[in-house]
């Protein structure tokens, strides 16, 4: 069930027209995005199953005690903007609200696997695992 950020990001998206303007408006959350410290791209944050560079990392949020805050970066455009709406979407929350989020129902309303290719949309789904995994093992 999609919760009232993700209808959120449903409406932004339906307001823009056809998919070449979705496509734009990915690739500028990701330009927006704040820069991924360097010492969080390690090994053990990147997504090794996605094609593009990948990496994610998870942190305790320093003003809500038990939340975390994402911190991501890709190299390509468009799936950098995937990270962005991602670590905006899952950053705030407690571990156990992330583990709920159901991020399938998202990207099947914004209708993701229609636009990008098959391996692409494997990395999508690589990228919420790690990030959810994260989640899961971080200490808040």
């Amino acid at each position: 069930m999609l919760n009232d950020e993700m209808t959120e990001i449903l409406e932004n998206f339906e307001l823009l027209g056809d998919w070449d303007e979705r496509y734009q408006y990915l690739v500028e959350i990701g330009e927006r995005m704040a820069p991924m410290p360097p010492e969080d791209k390690t090994d053990r944050n990147r997504v090794i199953e996605c094609m593009s560079l990948v990496h994610t990392a998870a942190h305790p949020s320093p003003e809500q005690p038990g939340h975390l805050v994402f911190r991501g970066d890709c190299d390509t455009a468009i799936i950098k903007g995937v990270v962005a709406l991602l670590v905006g979407l899952f950053s705030g929350k407690r571990p156990e609200e992330i583990e709920a989020l159901d991020v399938e129902e998202l990207f099947e309303a914004l209708r993701l696997q229609e636009h990008l290719s098959p391996n692409r949309h494997v990395g999508v789904y690589a990228i919420v695992n790690k990030m959810k995994g994260q989640a899961r093992s971080a200490t808040c």
